[in-house]
């Protein structure tokens, strides 16, 4: 038995938790976080996602080490949680917000407590709409430009066009925000991620010359994949939430060195030769094919963003499906389980699914040594 999977079995077993869990390996994350720290360029701030860390101890643990107050966010609701928590922080959100969401959280929020926010702006409408929105709330708001430099995903496309803009007198524009996640699929045929992230660079610059000197506090560039791979030319910042537990998404060349440090969890309910519904010889035949396996368990829950690691070869089969209630995995025949033993899933992502399990369990030196709160979904 893998020795790794083995240890977090016994600290499951000794926690008494016997249902569906997310555990985090905090020793790991602490030596991601060092890792992260070492490689990353001089001059260059740390945002932390919240998106991708929806958990106020986690993002708390991360901040400390790296001495960053700084967030990037994308849900009101936990907006208000991280303003909450984190009384110095400065939070930018990573996505424009329609003007009713933001004026539902200034008024219920209070515009003093959101003078912390930074709003994204990515179109002139939306710059008119935001400045309507602080003449009637009589307040000051403050906003970062999203810029497209290569993404394609909106935002301004020229810095002539910013330039041509004129922001309406209540509105401070902090810097912005240039997201470049096309750039390590970008096929070598087409120059590959060196040169996507080049051109990406040089077209922030363009953005950014594009800027009165006192807009320039936030140049924000990069995510998790890309962040370690920036230099401070341009940038004064870059974004990162999953690496820092390494999903399986983000098994990518700008991440090496790091470790998965969050995993699904679940005890195997049943266990046995697998058998399709219907005639025997109908299993027997897809088995002799290799289209079904001869062996196989049930797990406690399933259907998750996650791909198997533990047993070795556990696997899900097209032919039985994927359920929420009771998962069936094909599994090798030398593989030896029962049931109440744990079955070991890498989360494919971060977000959302950090948040599905409750509480997380927080696993170090050997042992689950506490439970940390998720932030809400909504």
């Amino acid at each position: 038995m893998n020795a790794y999977f083995a240890a977090l079995s016994e600290a499951l077993r000794a926690a008494d938790i016997f249902r569906p869990c997310l555990v985090l390996d905090r020793d790991r994350l602490d030596r991601n976080i060092a890792l992260v720290k070492d490689r990353l360029a001089p001059g260059l701030g740390v945002r932390l996602v919240d998106k991708s860390l929806p958990c106020l101890p986690l993002l708390s643990h991360i901040a400390r080490a790296l001495g960053t107050n700084r967030f990037m966010t994308f849900h009101p609701p936990v907006s208000q949680a991280v303003l909450d928590a984190f009384p110095e922080g400065d939070l930018l959100y990573g996505k424009p917000m329609p003007v009713g969401a933001a004026k539902a959280a200034l008024t219920r929020g209070g515009a003093g407590w959101w003078s912390r926010v930074c709003w994204l702006i990515d179109t002139s409408e939306r710059l008119a709409e935001y400045g309507a929105l602080a003449a009637a709330l009589d307040t000051e708001l403050r906003f970062a430009f999203e810029v497209d430099v290569g993404l394609h995903r909106g935002g301004f496309a020229d810095p002539a066009q910013i330039k041509a803009l004129t922001i309406p007198e209540r509105l401070h524009c902090e810097g912005l925000m240039a997201y470049e996640a096309h750039a390590p699929e970008i096929p070598g045929l087409f120059g590959g991620a060196t040169k996507a992230l080049k051109q990406a660079s040089a077209k922030a610059a363009e953005f950014v010359a594009a800027l009165e000197p006192d807009q320039r506090r936030i140049l924000n560039i990069g995510g998790s994949k890309t962040a370690l791979l920036h230099g401070a030319a341009v940038a004064n910042e870059v974004s990162m939430g999953s690496a820092f537990v390494l999903p399986k998404d983000f098994d990518t060349p700008g991440l090496d060195g790091l470790q998965p440090a969050a995993f699904i969890t679940t005890p195997i309910l049943k266990t046995g030769d697998a058998l399709l519904p219907g005639p025997a010889w109908l299993s027997t035949a897809l088995q002799a094919l290799g289209l079904f396996p001869r062996k196989g368990c049930y797990l406690y829950g399933g259907k998750w963003m996650a791909e198997p690691v533990f047993p070795e070869g556990m696997k899900p089969n097209g032919l039985m499906g994927l359920s929420s209630n009771q998962q069936f995995m094909g599994l090798p025949a030398r593989v030896d389980v029962k049931p109440g033993d744990y079955a070991f899933l890498r989360p494919t992502q971060s977000e959302a699914v950090l948040q599905h399990f409750g509480a997380i369990a927080v696993f170090a030196g050997g042992r689950i040594v506490e439970f940390w709160p998720v932030l809400p979904m909504g």
